[in-house]
């Protein structure tokens, strides 16, 4: 399989679905963890560019332990935006890719970037005439992710290790901080699928007219 998870920031793939993209990279599949902003404003006070330099070599270990490839683009942090020239972006790496899979944010959330590349995912899509299908992950549900009622969950059980140490890369961003809710995440929608550790996603479904 090919598969494309496509993140806001540095961090998000990882602690979205990072259990899932391990399992896939362990069966041999391509995965791509793919950033559209490498998240200057993620260190309040200090150089937005070294900033930026940090968080990529972070993406780039956090990839090296979860097996799969990193991907940049470089549109604004905290200035992510659905607009004709991103949405051509998007089409364009779907179409170079050939996916089977898209993992992408679920749009219904408190931080604009996030909900910005849920919608990129969806526009690009549906360009691509649903011809592969689309998961969208949760982040931090209950403080930024609203209103994601599952109907897909992927047993993590034997990669949540793998997982906690490529978030883990991310130090900058403080992951001891936050990532315990993630760890209360997985065990929530474990007991939701009769797993130990799982995550979830929303499939999205639409036929297209014939």
């Amino acid at each position: 399989m090919r598969i494309l998870v496509l993140g806001a920031h540095p961090d998000d793939p990882e602690s979205g679905c990072g259990g899932t993209m391990a399992r896939h990279a362990q069966a041999g599949d391509e995965v791509w963890a793919t950033y559209l902003t490498r998240g200057g404003r993620g260190a309040p006070g200090h150089d937005p560019q070294q900033v930026e330099r940090i968080r990529t070599q972070e993406a780039q270990a956090a990839c090296h332990i979860l097996g799969v490839e990193p991907l940049f683009f470089d549109f604004p942090d905290g200035g992510l935006e659905v607009s004709s020239a991103t949405v051509k972006a998007m089409q364009a790496l779907l179409a170079n890719h050939s996916l089977d899979l898209l993992l992408a944010h679920w749009p219904l959330d408190t931080h604009p970037d996030h909900q910005a590349a849920g919608v990129l995912a969806l526009r690009s899509w549906l360009a691509a005439g649903c011809t592969f299908p689309l998961h969208f992950y949760e982040v931090l549900t209950g403080q930024q992710t609203l209103h994601f009622v599952p109907n897909f969950y992927v047993d993590i059980t034997q990669t949540t290790q793998i997982k906690h140490q490529a978030v883990m890369a991310h130090a900058s961003q403080h992951p001891e901080r936050w990532y315990p809710h993630h760890e209360r995440m997985e065990r929530f929608r474990g007991v939701e699928a009769g797993l130990d550790r799982a995550e979830a996603f929303i499939v999205a479904r639409y036929q297209m007219a014939q």
